[in-house]
């Protein structure tokens, strides 16, 4: 039937051109901003995950800004602590000089003045070694202390990798710088050591800790570390009189009493006091992670108690040859402990290094899975946009037919 009221081909070329109109403002979009989801209404689940995704890239942009301000703080500390090194050095040759017995008094008193305007600068250096409010060095940001200093290393919590074992109260102290023998009911002998045991994947490493009664609990602490190469710390709570152990891997820790008694660990291990045997091993299991870690402080300013600085005091004298003697011996000890102070630091630095490096490739990542969800292909949508252009023009010649269809109806009248 044709009719002049009702024209079915135009009204299906202009539904088919409306179609290719609404394909071609998508495909133009889509080559405008070089998204195929640019907005929840185009596809509501891959727009949700993508924001979720691009929020936590750029909580990981704000760890990684952490990370680099830790590591300045540990790089100022270092500076500091190289600056000290530096001065004690310097001590030390005047030591070794004024112990020359052929000098005169005058002469030994101005090794002295030289001596006291050397060690007199290194608490300043210490003090100074300040980056953001935080200072490693001069013990405001002493590991274990109410304000120590820790660094935010991941943007999520979690239970793998985060391993810790807290031990028994020590009986009777109160002080990192205690000897570890003042302990009541803390039995060290000469021969007695901590082991932690550490397996990641198929190679198991063992380190070995020796237990002195002579250490304070500070040194014992550092040297847990100091052995371990930083795979396991160890901090101790002055409040508690507990000492942790941390790592970020699976770990056992074993006591063993060198002498054959009866094993009393104190607090030395998470266990029952006076464990009959030689040895007491404690398997750890995976505590509650966090992401944090505890970067370790010091204080390396004279004479202070547990500290590398503790025995240069301003009581050291080197205005005679026997007081020269004493006072390089007390500066040899420093140095041992200073550097050993360094490498910790060193090695931290380097953790947070290689922490950061990861952040950056999972960061990279999450941005590459970003665009698998939401980038378009510019290079179909092309061939795509210029098919639609042709089409387009088809279906408007298409529909131009179909409106003149009508007209035949005139030539039924002439």
């Amino acid at each position: 039937m044709t009719s002049v009221n009702t024209n079915y081909g135009a009204l299906v070329a202009l539904q088919s051109l409306t179609q290719t109109n609404r394909e071609l403002s998508e495909v133009q979009n889509r080559v405008n901003t070089g998204l195929k989801v640019a907005s929840a209404k185009d596809n509501g689940a891959v727009f949700a995950i993508a924001e979720g995704q691009r929020a936590r890239v750029s909580s990981l942009g704000a760890v990684m800004d952490g990370i680099d301000r830790a590591t300045s703080v540990i790089d100022v500390g270092l500076s500091a602590g190289e600056a000290v090194g530096d001065i004690l050095k310097q001590l030390k040759e005047k030591a070794v000089a004024a112990q020359a017995n052929d000098l005169s008094q005058d002469q030994r008193d101005a090794l002295q003045a030289d001596f006291n305007a050397l060690r007199n600068q290194i608490d300043q250096i210490a003090n100074a070694a300040t980056f953001n409010g935080s200072n490693l060095v001069n013990g405001t940001n002493l590991t274990g202390g109410s304000a120590a200093f820790s660094v935010l290393t991941s943007d999520i919590s979690g239970q793998s990798g985060a391993y810790e074992l807290n031990g028994l109260a020590l009986p009777a102290l109160s002080s990192a710088s205690e000897d570890m023998a003042t302990a009541t009911g803390l039995t060290i002998n000469a021969a007695d050591v901590l082991s932690f045991t550490i397996t990641s994947g198929n190679e198991t490493t063992t380190f070995t800790v020796d237990v002195d009664a002579a250490d304070t609990i500070q040194q014992f602490v550092d040297s847990v570390g100091d052995a371990s190469g930083g795979r396991v710390t160890a901090s101790y709570d002055d409040t508690t009189g507990v000492i942790s152990y941390q790592s970020n891997e699976d770990f056992t820790v074993t006591f063993e009493d060198g002498s054959g008694n009866a094993v009393d660990d104190s607090g030395l291990l998470d266990g029952t006091n006076g464990t009959n045997g030689t040895s007491f091993t404690q398997v750890v299991a995976p505590g509650v992670s966090n992401n944090n870690l505890t970067v370790s402080g010091f204080d390396f300013r004279l004479g202070k108690a547990g500290q590398a600085l503790a025995g240069l005091t301003s009581s050291l004298d080197i205005s005679s040859a026997n007081g020269a003697s004493l006072a390089s011996d007390a500066i040899d000890t420093a140095l041992t402990n200073l550097n050993k102070d360094l490498a910790t630091m060193g090695a931290q630095s380097k953790a947070l290094e290689v922490q950061k490096s990861f952040l950056g490739k999972l960061s990279d990542s999450i941005e590459a899975g970003i665009g698998n969800l939401v980038d378009a292909d510019l290079a179909k949508e092309s061939a795509r946009l210029q098919a639609l252009q042709v089409k387009q023009q088809l279906g408007a010649q298409a529909l131009s037919i179909a409106n003149s269809a009508p007209s035949i109806v005139l030539s039924f009248f002439r």
